[in-house]
């Protein structure tokens, strides 16, 4: 039986693990949620690997309060297979989005990014362990955080720790327009902007205070001048704040800054530029918090992966690939940045991340899955670094 036919086999179960996951929500920001999760993830992907006579019980690896697990086999250390279990979604969303099956489509929050990907990456490593015996997974470490949609606060050093052992990384978050893998990522940069001003009543004396919303606002196009279309730098205000009552000069005020880039020079300028702001008002002051969160995910780093990957599904049957470069970061970047090989973008094909339109094509689950089991067996076999 072909690796394709296997993982066709298991299309069935790999649904109803994906929807078993769904219906557990798990908001980043909500650590109680994303403990809960865990205890579905650890039952669901346990269950997998037992049946197959794999390791069942995971690593429960609890990192400032956030859950993370880990499933190391024969050790680890030569592939690891990266994935994350916490959601866009606030608890509650389920029940104005609930997950549904239709016409070849799976709908519902986090199908797309990542629950489908997640549940394909532990049947990829079952269905190779049951193709070819418990020891041909001996060197993967499967890594599911809890934190990736926050920017990975808590897990960044376990992911770097994890892929410095290793020799290639593969990421199952959702691919790319028309399944394309994701070979190139934009670096990313969150930056809160604080402005601290001082309080005065804004009918009796307003000229005793020291405005903070209007120091911002003065930031804001300065802010955004600084991207850059030619290299392909974006700099986007996003949430601003400032809560005072209706009849006080505020004394504070906060914006928060989006920044991508596609080369480590153009996030370092716009860093600097960031931390160099100078105030108008006279009196504010400009505090600059965070910085860059994720390196730039170069092409170089994922090219020898790729082409194994599009080898390999010549050869299997597998759906054609096609390589993508894409502005949003995931962990992938971090296991780039410290140059570890790494291919991204092999989990769900679909569209609507972070939308109320979230989906998966579910014809193609076998052939992600089951490329992801020949990807394991050819970097331990020396296809990786």
């Amino acid at each position: 039986m072909t690796m394709l036919n296997s993982c066709t086999e298991r299309l069935e179960d790999i649904l109803a693990d994906a929807e078993r996951l769904m219906a557990c929500e798990s908001p980043s920001d909500d650590l109680e949620a994303v403990a809960r999760s865990a205890d579905v993830v650890a039952d669901v992907v346990g269950k997998r690997l037992s049946a197959v006579g794999l390791p069942a019980e995971a690593e429960r690896l609890v990192i400032d309060g956030c859950n993370h697990l880990r499933w190391r086999f024969g050790g680890g250390g030569r592939v690891v297979i990266l994935t994350h279990h916490d959601t866009v979604w606030p608890i509650g969303t389920l029940a104005t989005i609930p997950i549904g099956r239709k016409d070849g489509v799976l709908t519902g929050p986090g199908c797309f990014d990542m629950k489908v990907g997640l549940a394909q990456a532990v049947h990829a490593i079952a269905a190779l362990a049951q193709a070819e015996g418990v020891g041909a997974v001996d060197g993967v470490t499967l890594l599911v955080t809890g934190d990736e949609e926050i920017g990975s606060p808590t897990s960044r050093r376990l992911i770097e720790d994890e892929a410095r052992r290793s020799k290639a990384v593969l990421v199952l978050e959702a691919a790319g327009p028309d399944g394309s893998l994701k070979t190139a990522r934009k670096g990313a940069s969150v930056y809160g902007v604080e402005v601290i001003g001082r309080a005065a009543h804004a009918g009796l004396e307003p000229e005793r205070g020291i405005n903070a919303v209007v120091e911002i606002a003065a930031q804001i196009p300065i802010i955004a001048s600084l991207a850059d279309q030619a290299h392909g730098t974006t700099v986007t205000p996003t949430r601003l704040h400032a809560e005072t009552t209706v009849n006080t000069v505020p004394a504070h005020a906060r914006l928060d800054v989006d920044v991508r880039a596609t080369s480590a020079n153009e996030q370092r300028r716009v860093d600097h530029a960031m931390r160099t702001l100078e105030p108008t008002v006279s009196g504010s002051r400009i505090d600059i918090l965070g910085g860059i969160t994720r390196p730039v995910m170069e092409r170089t780093s994922s090219a020898h992966l790729f082409a194994r990957a599009t080898a390999l599904s010549a050869d299997a049957g597998i759906h054609a690939l096609y390589a993508v470069a894409v502005g949003g970061a995931s962990d992938g970047n971090l296991t780039a940045g410290i140059g570890v090989p790494t291919l991204d973008g092999l989990g769900a094909v679909g569209g609507g991340a972070h939308a109320t339109d979230e989906h998966v094509v579910i014809e193609h689950i076998p052939h992600r899955t089951a490329l992801v089991a020949l990807l394991i067996k050819d970097s331990l076999a020396g296809g990786g670094r």
